[in-house]
């Protein structure tokens, strides 16, 4: 089974709109990474780990993914460390725009990939096209009462 790692505080500054608000709420940009990365997840059969620097605030409740806090090291160090401990870092797959932190992984065998392309894919809004085109082949009437029961 894949396991992703995911360095959060790296990728919050990787997605413009939780850069912007982790400078005024730091938890709160962390719960909403959480929850996008949690729904892009769903329905996948692979284990997410996502790492956050320092210590846990508030809990964030999720469905898929699991939260570390690195306490008292970095969140850089934690990620090595959750590497090393892997059998079979082939599994692997490591979300970091740290050079340090892909270099490292790379070396082990596992897959990188930057955050700022994780953070393109996560920001996506595939739904939309998907609901338009629905919406555009259902043209008659009684197809949206049925729908919508009425």
């Amino acid at each position: 089974m894949k396991k992703y790692i995911i360095d959060g505080n790296n990728l919050i500054g990787k997605i413009q709109s939780l850069a912007n608000l982790q400078k005024k709420d730091k938890q709160a940009s962390r719960e909403k990474l959480a929850h996008l990365v949690d729904r892009y997840f769903t329905n996948k059969k692979i284990e997410v780990i996502l790492n956050f620097d320092g210590f846990a605030n508030q809990k964030i409740n999720t469905s898929k993914i699991k939260l570390v806090y690195s306490d008292k090291i970095s969140a850089d160090e934690k990620i090595k460390k959750q590497i090393e401990a892997e059998k079979n870092k082939r599994n692997i797959v490591v979300i970091s725009s740290d050079n340090n932190v892909r270099e490292f992984a790379k070396v082990c065998g596992c897959e990188v990939i930057l955050a700022e392309d994780f953070g393109k894919e996560i920001t996506e809004d595939k739904n939309t096209d998907d609901e338009e085109s629905r919406i555009k082949a259902m043209d008659d009437i009684d197809t949206f009462k049925k729908m919508f029961g009425v």
